[in-house]
């Protein structure tokens, strides 16, 4: 065995996001997409991005910088491009870059791969299709590209890969479970090591954050001899398995006993001193201490990541600083949020603020904290403010959930429900809907666009709104849906949209961060204790259902969707701020009730993301999130339908939770894993109203007629046609008019002939 220069680095971040600081490759990707740009375009954006990036890392003193974290689209996808593994469906579009895409989102002929959360993120990968005919190969040129074009540069180029066992683990497979085809894999991970090391670099970054799950005693036996065989390749850089979210358990003993170099834990999220001092095979290797975090935005205590490093330094070889997982889930940079408070904005780190933190705490280690003392003094100041400021402390909510007694969670039993629902509602077998969003079109940007730069007043743009309501009615009404949507054509985010009415959020200006693919978000940052100045919705509700007599939803976003895509803050349990932004949304559902709407929704995608990785933590959050989401919709009558919607996730572990939310009416992704929910709600006994999607809306093509009246049949067969529902399987805010309104008019068609 020959390793390539294994001299252990200092200072490291795990992953880089890669949609730019202004969302340069997003808006390059979608003008391909539109036929506006031509590849060679798209590339030379992609490779001004990364050059870019190198750069600033360089400059910010790292000395070991990752490489191959950037992607067009998704790096689950990536992988399975790098392993040959993309579905046959794609094979015979000829374009590279095209047939890639088309696994991601599909076109007019090919159905694009499953979507789902990367482990308890709000990021979403694409689920690898794993058949009995698949044959794998090494398609390794987009890495060494990437690799070529670092070392170039003169950046200490660390290439990363996602692992065989993270990779078959997050597949899905036909013809036995994805692991058994593990043997399949491991020659080409052996053959990617020798490329590299024929490439020149030094380390190699594996990630493995399957590991932090749970794992039977067989699987923790392939880690051990994965990584000895991989350890084993007669040419080969120095390897580093990266953990991230919690902590590997019994799979860092399996680890430590190969012969790899290195291993990255994650110290924020479950990995704890003493872990590491069980593991004396450590004491060989290269420790990556991810003591930065890297999916929030507070600002690291200094004191306290010393602190562990130093605890650390007699349980390995080396150690290194690094953040505790990609810096993909975080901000590119503060420096553009020149609105924050400023008290608010001393005590956050974005992307280039966390990298400056690891560079601080690699140089106390090596220089001792004389080095820093400037920066240790300015962090305990700003965390003493922190502690101090009375936003964090509100007894007037902590007062009312205090009050709150057994009651507040409860409604009567579904079918008395049902009856009284019917009878105010009396809707058809069926009913057709939509999840709530319409297509946000250039007329509504620039509009809200305007009024940011006070070009218009309030006035005009609540105006101009009202106009895309009034137009997103009347279509609803001409298509003949049963229940209405008013499309939310003044809000930005359905989280943003609220966090900026709550008092203890706070929004940023650029704080972008991708969702998946070309789709990014802003999330707020929850810093304080949660209230409701005022009503956010009834005006926009109530002015569309004075349009129609039709009913129309009150569209609500739950409250644990709304931390889950939140940063939130740190210093309480995160059930506690659940608490409050449930009551919150509970007063906003009494006061949409009060205003005449017969139908509210209160959705919460982000269910299931939140689930701790550990099945011992599990129920703990199930109870409050369920708790939680109870809370916000108990305070309406029992004649008023409840709605929820959940998508993109991975149900099983849920049901029973899905259950327990007791919303008379669930909406579900259910198309691009074709109604497989539905058997999962049945064998938990879900007798509540379901609305399984008809149609995949990440798609852009538009489904027949005769392909969502197969769904619908395949769904009566699980569901009875009193309890059934008909709409698509998210919001349209992505879609384009045209094809939406032919979407849906085949949609009712599809519901009429069922009918």
């Amino acid at each position: 065995m020959t390793v390539v220069n294994q001299t252990p680095f200092t200072a490291t971040v795990l992953g880089l996001p890669r949609v730019g600081p202004r969302r340069e490759l997003k808006r390059a990707t979608e003008s391909y997409w539109a036929g506006k740009i031509d590849a060679g375009q798209l590339h030379a954006v992609a490779r001004d991005l990364r050059r870019a990036q190198l750069a600033e890392l360089q400059a910010a003193g790292l000395d070991s910088i990752p490489v191959g974290t950037f992607s067009y689209y998704d790096q689950v996808l990536d992988t399975a491009l790098l392993l040959g593994a993309l579905p046959p469906r794609v094979a015979g579009i000829a374009d590279p870059l095209d047939r890639y895409f088309a696994a991601a989102r599909g076109n007019d002929e090919v159905e694009p791969l499953e979507m789902t959360k990367w482990f308890d993120t709000n990021y979403h990968y694409l689920v690898p299709e794993i058949g009995r005919d698949t044959v794998f190969s090494l398609n390794a040129e987009k890495l060494l590209h990437e690799v070529r074009e670092a070392l170039d540069l003169g950046a200490p180029a660390r290439p990363v890969v996602i692992g065989p066992i993270t990779f078959l683990k997050l597949a899905k497979a036909s013809g036995g479970a994805a692991l058994d085809r593990l043997a399949e894999l491991v020659p080409l991970y052996r053959e990617l090591l020798r490329l590299l090391a024929e490439a020149g670099v030094g380390w190699v970054q594996i990630d493995e954050p399957a590991l932090v799950t749970d794992l039977t005693e067989a699987e923790t036996a392939l880690v051990r001899s994965t990584y000895a065989e991989l350890s084993a390749s007669a040419a080969r850089p120095a390897i580093l398995v990266a953990t991230y979210f919690g902590h590997p358990d019994a799979a860092l003993t399996a680890l430590a006993s190969t012969d790899i170099e290195g291993v990255a834990l994650d110290f924020t999220s479950g990995s704890t001193v003493s872990d590491v001092a069980g593991v004396p095979a450590l004491a060989g290797k290269l420790l990556v201490a991810g003591v930065v975090d890297g999916r929030n935005v507070w600002r690291a205590d200094l004191d306290a990541a010393l602190t562990t490093l130093g605890t650390l330094l007699g349980s390995a070889a080396a150690v290194a600083v690094s953040t505790s997982c990609s810096l993909l889930h975080v901000p590119y940079t503060l420096a553009a949020e020149t609105g924050l408070d400023e008290r608010l904005r001393s005590w956050l780190a974005f992307g280039a603020e966390k990298v400056a933190e690891v560079r601080l705490l690699a140089t106390a280690l090596t220089e001792g904290t004389e080095a820093i003392g400037a920066e240790l003094a300015d962090v305990r100041a700003a965390l003493a403010t922190r502690q101090a400021d009375p936003r964090l402390n509100d007894s007037t909510v902590r007062a009312r959930l205090a009050e709150l007694g057994p009651d507040a969670i409860r409604r009567a039993p579904a079918e008395e429900r049902r009856a009284l629902q019917q009878e105010q509602l009396g809707l058809p077998p069926l009913p057709t809907t939509t999840i709530g969003s319409y297509p946000q079109t250039s007329a509504i940007r620039l509009a809200r666009a305007a009024v940011r730069k006070g070009e218009i007043d309030d006035a005009e743009y609540v105006r101009r709104m009202r106009a895309e309501v009034a137009d997103v009615i009347a279509l609803q009404e001409k298509l003949g849906l049963d229940v209405l949507v008013h499309g939310e054509p003044e809000r930005n985010d359905m989280v943003q949209y609220f966090a900026e009415q709550l008092d203890g959020f706070a929004a940023t200006e650029q704080g972008w961060v991708q969702s998946y693919g070309t789709r990014c978000v802003r999330p707020p940052i929850l810093f304080g204790d949660v209230t409701r100045p005022t009503p956010m919705t009834v005006d926009w509700i109530s002015y569309a259902q004075s349009l129609t007599e039709k009913p129309v939803k009150g569209m609500l976003t739950g409250p644990v969707t709304i931390l889950a895509w939140s940063f939130v803050r740190d210093d309480q349990p995160l059930g506690d701020s659940a608490r409050q932004v449930a009551l919150a949304i509970r007063d906003e559902t009494v006061d949409l009730q009060a205003a005449g709407i017969r139908i509210i929704q209160v959705d919460e995608p982000a269910l299931r993301e939140l689930l701790p990785l550990r099945k011992a933590d599990q129920q703990a959050y199930l109870d409050w999130s369920v708790q939680a989401f109870r809370l916000a919709t108990s305070g309406v009558s029992d004649a008023t339908q409840v709605h929820t919607h959940l998508c993109y996730s991975e149900f099983g572990e849920v049901i029973d939770a899905i259950a327990g939310l007791d919303a008379d009416v669930t909406s579900i992704e259910a198309a691009r894993s074709r109604m497989e929910v539905l058997d999962d709600l049945n064998a938990a006994g879900f007798d509540l109203g379901v609305g399984p999607g008809v149609y995949d809306i990440h798609s852009p093509r538009v489904p027949s007629v005769e392909e969502i009246t197969t769904s619908l049949r395949a769904a009566l067969k699980a569901v009875p046609a009193e309890r059934l529902w008909v709409n698509p399987d998210c919001g349209l805010k992505t879609r384009g008019q045209a094809e939406v309104a032919a979407a849906l008019r085949n949609m009712v068609a599809a519901a009429t002939a069922v009918r």
